[in-house]
């Protein structure tokens, strides 16, 4: 009789808890790296190997916590193509930066429970890169040096549920924008691919 080491392995759902925490944290990391609340609203905590800041204000919190958690339903119904924060002047409403995170199903559309090979270590040393992007975002963005608020887009089916607080919303795109894109992760379920665009005419 032989035996062989197993290959670790993640289901739809458990793919869909790493995307959706990582989407916790990067948009904390943007929202404190940017500026657009105090630093004083954010707390360190220790995620992914990395010490990451996230937002202590409870009305954020909320705010997040519902658009997140949607988000998370819909990616376990495989129904989500991309996530994007956008970043705006309080003063004009214009849009700053595009931040955008492409979400893409590569196996196990249609089965919660079925695995898939797949690598933790791995995965988490791909969120740290990503992470670190994000970080380190401020040495190439430019500088936001006026009052800025943000607002998360999500990008589903059709035949999605619409919660009835929501409205559909135009892409927000940048006019005379440069785009970077930045490192993805995959978990072989789903595969996450970020971007920032930015204004390049800020002054």
């Amino acid at each position: 009789m032989s035996y062989s080491e197993s290959q670790p392995s993640v289901t739809l759902r458990g793919s869909t808890e790493v995307v959706s925490d990582f989407f916790v944290y990067s948009v904390n990391s943007i929202l404190y790296q940017r500026g657009i609340y105090p630093a004083e609203q954010f707390s360190r905590v220790n995620k992914y190997g990395l010490t990451i800041l996230v937002t202590n204000d409870n009305e954020l919190n909320k705010y997040l916590h519902s658009v997140l958690g949607q988000l998370k339903e819909w990616t376990l119904q495989s129904k989500v193509q991309k996530l994007v924060l956008v970043i705006c002047s309080v003063e004009t409403g214009r849009v700053l930066e595009r931040w955008q995170f492409n979400i893409e199903i590569t196996n196990n559309k249609d089965n919660y429970n079925s695995n898939v090979d797949s690598d933790e270590q791995q995965i988490v040393s791909q969120i740290q890169a990503v992470i670190r992007q994000i970080t380190a975002s401020v040495t190439f963005l430019p500088l936001l040096d006026e009052p800025c608020t943000f607002d998360m887009l999500i990008y589903t089916d059709v035949d999605v549920q619409i919660p009835e607080t929501w409205e559909e919303s135009d892409p927000k795109i940048i006019i005379n924008q440069k785009e970077v894109k930045l490192r993805s992760f995959t978990t072989k379920v789903h595969k996450v691919e970020t971007m920032v665009s930015y204004a390049t005419d800020i002054h």
